[in-house]
């Protein structure tokens, strides 16, 4: 059998009140309380989305794990590599030579990031090989001298397929004029576009025999770089790692290459989060004016349960239920509408684009063209959780003052 307090606090909630300010307050409580909990969803999907976007992004040209060694040269590179292959937690391992250098073509001169690799391994760690605008990674053939450039920099120097440009490397070489810097000339067998500036604008990339002859690493390399199959595992991996590798390697993980930035969009996501949480709060506090003003006309009710022998706790338990229940209603509404907008969040934007004609999305501007959004199980539950807590809190002080309602003084002018 039902509690009296849950069968009189749900009779509340349904009733039409005589006071019809009260409900439209009422009303507004539960409205404010969706509201802000479907855009506490909603914002924190699209930068869930944003930030697996742009990890994506980096990751693909970069990579999950990267062994180095002394002074840019890993000798026992082999022995690196066999270790990565023996976890089954990596999927892929490529060698790689890494150094910078100064691009010139006419009287353009560019500072790059020049990447020495085997297109075959290259390919099962990073994503460059799909992003190829002109030519391939496989076009890179040792003793050719070919380089592929990131497309920012290609403009920038003003070249295409097929063009020639003049590596000059900091290794220089004693010459009867003194030390001289080394020249090489390349030609471009390919473009490529990841839509991350850092990137395109100066990575090139050379076949892997070509780099070691140009910067004299011998049969040595730079790194070794590995791919996983959750990058989420790669401290633990690398903690693996560390216990079977001889200390003069260096092991590091993308969580710390990228450290910054990725420190940088959790602190603002969890700044939104506290942001969006006070309007939720706001929203849930607006109980408290709705149930005092219940109470101030429910005082002859009240009275009359009293009499009848309802306890203080009873009385405040009935206003709890109804509050609560008002909270749980516009909660439950947010998160419904909040999940449903975010996760047809892309279709939404590119509707409303069409119907404005404008583009809200540039990616020319942005990087993107669409709004990515990523909705999180654990933030719903952490967003309802905390919208429940904030209507129950509401609910205490109204509560609280309906049970102290004395019979006699609430009586008296009925």
């Amino acid at each position: 059998m039902m509690p009296f307090e849950i069968f009189i606090g749900l009779r509340y909630l349904r009733a039409k009140r005589r006071n019809s300010f009260i409900s439209f307050i009422s009303l507004i409580s539960i409205v404010g309380i969706a509201l802000g909990v479907a855009a506490l969803i909603i914002v924190l999907s699209v930068m869930n989305g944003f930030q697996t976007e742009i990890r994506g992004r980096i990751l693909g040209v970069a990579s999950h794990i990267e062994i180095t060694g002394l002074n840019n040269a890993l000798h026992d590179w082999p022995l690196a590599l066999q270790a990565a292959q023996r976890d089954k937690r990596v999927v892929a391992a490529a060698p790689y030579v890494t150094a910078q250098g100064l691009l010139s073509t006419g009287g353009t001169v560019r500072g790059v990031m020049v990447r020495g690799i085997d297109p075959a391994q290259e390919a099962k760690v990073v994503s460059i090989g799909e992003k190829m605008l002109t030519g391939a990674l496989t076009d890179l053939h040792a003793g050719e001298w070919g380089m592929v450039l990131g497309v920012e920099l290609a403009r920038q120097l003003g070249v295409g397929r097929g063009d020639k440009v003049t590596l000059i490397t900091p290794q220089g070489q004693i010459t009867p004029a003194g030390m001289l810097p080394r020249l090489k000339q390349f030609t471009v067998v390919g473009v490529f576009k990841v839509d991350m500036f850092e990137y395109d604008a100066s990575l090139a990339m050379i076949q892997q025999r070509d780099a070691q002859t140009l910067f004299r690493l011998g049969d040595s390399v730079s790194g070794v770089r590995l791919k996983l199959q959750d990058l989420l595992a790669a401290p633990a991996v690398k903690q693996a790692l560390v216990q079977q590798l001889p200390p003069s390697m260096y092991i590091a993980d993308w969580t710390e290459q990228h450290a910054n930035y990725f420190r940088a969009v959790q602190i603002e996501k969890r700044m939104m989060f506290i942001i969006l949480t006070l309007i939720v709060a706001v929203a849930a506090f607006n109980l408290v004016s709705t149930l005092v003003m219940t109470v101030t006309d429910k005082q002859a009710d009240i009275a009359i349960l009293r009499t009848l022998g309802a306890s203080p706790r009873s009385i405040m338990a009935i206003f709890m239920v109804q509050g609560t229940l008002s909270g749980v209603i516009g909660t439950l509404a947010g998160v419904a509408s909040g999940v449903l907008v975010a996760l047809n969040l892309g279709e939404i934007v590119s509707s409303a684009e069409h119907a404005l004609g404008v583009k809200i999305l540039s990616s020319e501007v942005y990087l993107i063209d669409r709004l990515p959004s990523d909705v999180v199980a654990g933030d719903v539950l952490t967003i309802t959780l905390i919208s429940l807590l904030l209507a129950l809190l509401a609910t205490l002080y109204p509560s609280w003052r309906a049970s102290r309602t004395q019979p006699a003084e609430a009586l008296r002018y009925e």
